[in-house]
C-alpha cells in the first residue's frame, strides 16, 4: 500500500526543500509593485509582477529600517530576501529584507504617456466640461451588475430622490473585455436619453482599474452627448476616465450624491417659494385694494352729485347764518327803536301836558318861554292836555330865580 501523508507533512517537506536551496535563501527579484498594503502591525504586504507572472511578498516591520521610500502601486523595484513556504496556507512567498527602486512601472509609464497625449489633444480641457443637470429624471449607470458600487449608487440615489429612474448597463469592468463593454454601455445609455451617466466601479489595484485608463473609454466619455461622472475606485485612485469625464467623484456613493438632487430639499424650497409667492400675491392684492379704495374715495369726492350736495349744504349753512344775522340786526334795531321811543316819549309835549303842564304861544305861534317877550294886552294861546285856551296878558311880572 502506498504511503499516505498529511497536508502538514507535505507542506513541511516542501518548506525544507526551499530551506535547503541556497539560491532561494538569498535572492533578488525585479518586478512592479501591486496590491501594496501597510498593515497596522507595521508589516508590508505586496505583490511583485511582470508580464508573465506574480509573486507574493511580505516585509516584516523589523526589516523596514532600510526602506528609504514608501512603497506604492506601479513602482518598479528590486526586492532582496528569501523565498520560503508558509506551512499553514501551503503558499510560498518572498520574505523581503531590502527593497530598492528600479525605475517607474510599465503600467504607470503607459498611464503617464496616454495622459500626456490626450491632454495635448485637448480632451481634458475645462472648456469642454459640461455642467451636470441639477434636476434629473433618468440616471444611467455603467458598472458591474453586482458589487458594492452599484448597490451604493442605487441606495443613495433612491434615498435622495425616489422618483429618479435608474437605468443600469451591466458592464464588464475588469479584464480584456472591460474597455469595450464600458464603451458599449456609454453609447447604449446615451441612446436612452438619460440626463447624466455614472461610469465607474469599486476600488482595486491598478490592474483592476486599468480598463478606465484605456484610450477608447476616454474617447467614448469625451464624445458622449450626455454629461458623464466618473466614479472609479477610492478617493486616492485616479484614472484617465477621471480626466476625460465632465466631473470626477471620489467614490460611486459620492457620484450618486452629485448626480441626484435631494428631493426633500427640493420640497422644502418649493414650500418656501410657495409661501413667498403667496405673501407677494397677498401683498399685491392688499396694495391694489387700498389703491382702489383711495381712487373710489377720490371719485366719490369728485362726482357732480357729491359737489351738489356739498354746495347745497354750504347754501343751507349760509342761509342759517344769514337768518341768524338778520335776527340779530332786527333785535338790535328793535332795541334801538324802544330806546328812541322812550326818548321821544320823554320829549313829547303831550306827555308834559298830561302831567299838568301847559304850553303858551304868542299870536304868531311862537312858543313863549320868556316873559320879556310878552307885551301887556297881547293875545296868548295856552295849550292844555285836553284843549286850547286863548287869554290876554293883563299883568306881566318877572320873577328872578
Amino acid at each position: 500500500m502506498k504511503n499516505v501523508y498529511s497536508v502538514a507533512q507535505v507542506n513541511s517537506y516542501i518548506r525544507n526543500m526551499f530551506t535547503q536551496d541556497f539560491m532561494l535563501q538569498s535572492i533578488s527579484v525585479r518586478g512592479e509593485v501591486s496590491n501594496c498594503k501597510y498593515h497596522s502591525s507595521g508589516h508590508i504586504y505586496f505583490t511583485l509582477k511582470d508580464e508573465k507572472g506574480t509573486l507574493s511578498c511580505v516585509m516584516f516591520a523589523g526589516n523596514r529600517s532600510g526602506l528609504t521610500f514608501r512603497l506604492g502601486e506601479g513602482q518598479q523595484v528590486v526586492v532582496s530576501g528569501s523565498v520560503d513556504v508558509y506551512e499553514r496556507d501551503g503558499k510560498y512567498q518572498l520574505y523581503a529584507r531590502a527593497v530598492t527602486r528600479d525605475g517607474v512601472g510599465a503600467l504607470y509609464e503607459r498611464f503617464e504617456q496616454l495622459k500626456a497625449e490626450l491632454s495635448e489633444l485637448g480632451m481634458f480641457a475645462q472648456e469642454y466640461k459640461r455642467p451636470i443637470p441639477k434636476y434629473i429624471s433618468r440616471l444611467g449607470v455603467v458598472t458591474a451588475p453586482t458589487g458594492a458600487a452599484v448597490r451604493d449608487i442605487i441606495q443613495i440615489a433612491s434615498r435622495r430622490n425616489p422618483y429618479v429612474q435608474i437605468i443600469l448597463y451591466p458592464a464588464i469592468v475588469q479584464g480584456e473585455q472591460a474597455a469595450a463593454s464600458i464603451v458599449n454601455g456609454i453609447h447604449a445609455l446615451a441612446a436612452q436619453n438619460v440626463d447624466v451617466i455614472i461610469a465607474g466601479r469599486g476600488g482595486g489595484s491598478i490592474e483592476d482599474l486599468w480598463a478606465f485608463n484605456e484610450r477608447e473609454v476616454a474617447q467614448a466619455i469625451f464624445d458622449c452627448p450626455v454629461p458623464v461622472i466618473s466614479a472609479v475606485g477610492h478617493e486616492t485612485d485616479t484614472t484617465i476616465a477621471d480626466f476625460a469625464a465632465d466631473m470626477r467623484a471620489p467614490t460611486p456613493s459620492a457620484a450618486a450624491e452629485l448626480a441626484v438632487y435631494e428631493f426633500s430639499r427640493l420640497e422644502e424650497k418649493m414650500e418656501e417659494y410657495a409661501a413667498a409667492l403667496y405673501r407677494g400675491v397677498m401683498g399685491r392684492c392688499n396694495l391694489c385694494r387700498a389703491r382702489t379704495q383711495t381712487l373710489g374715495a377720490r371719485l366719490k369726492s369728485a362726482s357732480p352729485l357729491s359737489r351738489l350736495r356739498q354746495d347745497q349744504t354750504r347754501l343751507l349753512h349760509l342761509e342759517e347764518t344769514l337768518q341768524a344775522a338778520m335776527k340779530g340786526v332786527l333785535v338790535r334795531k328793535r332795541h334801538l327803536l324802544e330806546l328812541y321811543k322812550e326818548k321821544v316819549k320823554g320829549l313829547s309835549p303831550l306827555d308834559k301836558l298830561n302831567q299838568g303842564f301847559s304850553c303858551v304861544s304868542d299870536s304868531r305861534g311862537r312858543t313863549v318861554t320868556d316873559v320879556g317877550r310878552v307885551a301887556a294886552g297881547e293875545l296868548l294861546t295856552i295849550h292844555m292836555k285836553n284843549g286850547i285856551v286863548e287869554a290876554r296878558a293883563e299883568r306881566i311880572e318877572r320873577v328872578e330865580r
